[in-house]
């Protein structure tokens, strides 16, 4: 490991990793660390997740195999679970601003904070060039930039789950973790949490430029998860219909060329057609499963909010602010807006 200290003070400790939301990924990387006892892991849920967390661990269905984990402790009130080397925050975006200050009490005087986001992401202006500065939509307050920017490295996940039950997910496909720092340098800190996770077999990297890799992702997450959220299909099914597969190719290709304007130009390494031309298989080896459904999918079935600025509305403004047109995303937006609000009146009754 490179240089954090411990939080607990013992000699030849474990790291001490907290997992805040064992949702998908956070249950299969929570398994992942607990099974392979690298870290002494705890788990903040509440409700039914808790239970089946207290009562049988965290389970990960990955590619025919199971693997169960029974992490150091669980519980729905972060106070009671201690300082940690690593809080990994594993929730949506848009639920990240109201918890701020208690992932600030999560960690160590020197602890990490990693974001496995999806989409863009908070502390985008933190670290790299031009303003440093919060982004009103998605830190409205300024409580993550303030409490948390020192803190942040940024995570880019390859890796598709979807949760079975509380506590217990599947996931079917590659397994890929990118990690970096907001101002891109090699530092010890991001290569102790990448170190960990190898070494509990989850591969990881350590990318250059976070912000490249960010963007390399969301052109391909920016039409599967809205157009999902929209339409209720899977990505296989908006690529098989012409006019879908249309309007996918433009969110893509508006996203390209915003952020190429921002400095990242991807436009010679991604092409639009080839990509959406993929076949949506869920790998080799599992050829007979079903597909995993894109995230924002996965959230409109379950009933629950959904990660709009993340996913476009942050995008437009970079647009707006880098003067690129964006006609297809200025009409999918306001409808994952009016999704997002219907969504929210039915869980509120």
């Amino acid at each position: 490991m490179y240089g954090l200290r411990p939080a607990n003070g013992r000699e030849n400790p474990l790291m001490r990793v907290c997992i805040f939301g064992a949702g998908a990924i956070g249950t299969h990387v929570g398994a992942r660390l607990c099974a392979a006892g690298q870290a002494e892991v705890s788990i903040v849920a509440r409700g039914p997740l808790l239970e089946a967390v207290r009562k049988n661990g965290l389970t990960l269905q990955s590619n025919g195999q199971e693997i169960n984990g029974k992490p150091h402790a669980a519980s729905d009130d972060p106070a009671t679970l201690g300082k940690h080397d690593i809080v990994i925050a594993a929730l949506k975006a848009h639920t990240l601003p109201a918890v701020a200050s208690t992932l600030e009490q999560l960690l160590a005087p020197q602890g990490i904070a990693v974001f496995p986001l999806n989409g863009l992401t908070w502390w985008w202006r933190h670290g790299g060039k031009g303003k440093r500065e919060a982004l009103p939509l998605l830190d409205p307050e300024r409580d993550l930039w303030n409490r948390l920017r020192e803190h942040a490295i940024g995570c880019v996940v390859y890796s598709p789950n979807v949760v079975v039950s509380p506590a217990v997910v599947r996931h079917v496909g590659g397994d890929r973790y990118v990690f970096g720092e907001p101002g891109n340098e090699k530092t010890a800190r991001v290569h102790t949490i990448a170190d960990l996770f190898n070494a509990a077999g989850l591969p990881a990297d350590v990318s250059p430029d976070i912000r490249a890799e960010i963007l390399r992702k969301y052109v391909s997450n920016v039409w599967s998860n809205p157009l999902g959220a929209l339409t209720r299909l899977n990505q296989g099914q908006i690529t098989n219909d012409p006019d879908m597969k249309q309007v996918a190719a433009c969110l893509m290709r508006e996203t390209l060329a915003v952020a190429a304007a921002m400095g990242w130009d991807l436009r010679g390494e991604i092409d639009v057609e080839k990509q959406l031309s993929r076949p949506a298989a869920p790998g080799p080896s599992a050829p007979s499963a079903p597909p995993i459904p894109p995230s924002m999918l996965q959230d409109v079935l379950a009933d629950r909010s959904l990660e709009v600025e993340a996913h476009l509305g942050q995008l437009q403004v970079f647009a707006r602010e880098h003067g690129v047109a964006v006609p297809t995303i200025d009409v999918v937006l306001p409808l994952l807006r009016g999704l997002d609000q219907s969504l929210r009146r039915k869980t509120s009754r």
